[in-house]
């Protein structure tokens, strides 16, 4: 959805939205329960993911670092995400943008600490976001408001 602005090719050079330090958690992608279905035991993709509450479980973590990183369980470290564009969550395709709920309204944000797009919008994201993104994202969050986020200060509200 944002191949206008973010190439395939930064993004998986980079992976950065693909790994979570324990204080990131919050942020790990959620899943339609019918993904979390499919995924949750044998599948085509050959990884079985653990799920609570629609949300990826991450293991493998080594020490108690907190800035320990781990990976996604779907992602693999050649080629990217694994995931066909049908079960890759609508967090990841919209990813660094955040739907979130700012004191009862739905805002779109950008998380700040994607290493392509940078810690501020561009005019090139919010005229994307304006012209037509914004309304795909507030109608799939009508459809799943399971993926809205509570805001947190310090990720920039585009709309």
């Amino acid at each position: 959805m944002l191949s206008k602005i973010l190439s395939k090719f930064s993004c998986a050079a980079c992976k950065f939205c693909c790994s979570f330090r324990r204080q990131s958690l919050w942020e790990t992608p959620l899943f339609p329960p019918e993904v979390v279905e499919k995924l949750s035991k044998p599948n085509e993709y050959g990884v079985v993911g653990e799920f609570r509450d629609g949300q990826i479980v991450l293991g493998g973590y080594k020490t108690d670092d907190p800035e320990e990183e781990v990976p996604c369980t779907f992602l693999d470290p050649h080629k990217g995400c694994i995931l066909k564009p049908e079960d890759k969550p609508f967090d990841c395709s919209i990813w660094p943008l955040r739907i979130m709920n700012k004191k009862g309204r739905l805002v779109i944000a950008l998380t700040p600490t994607c290493p392509s797009i940078g810690a501020l919008p561009s005019k090139a994201l919010v005229d994307l976001v304006q012209d037509g993104l914004a309304q795909k994202i507030f109608e799939y969050a009508k459809l799943h408001p399971e993926i809205i986020k509570e805001y947190r200060e310090g990720f920039p509200i585009i709309l």
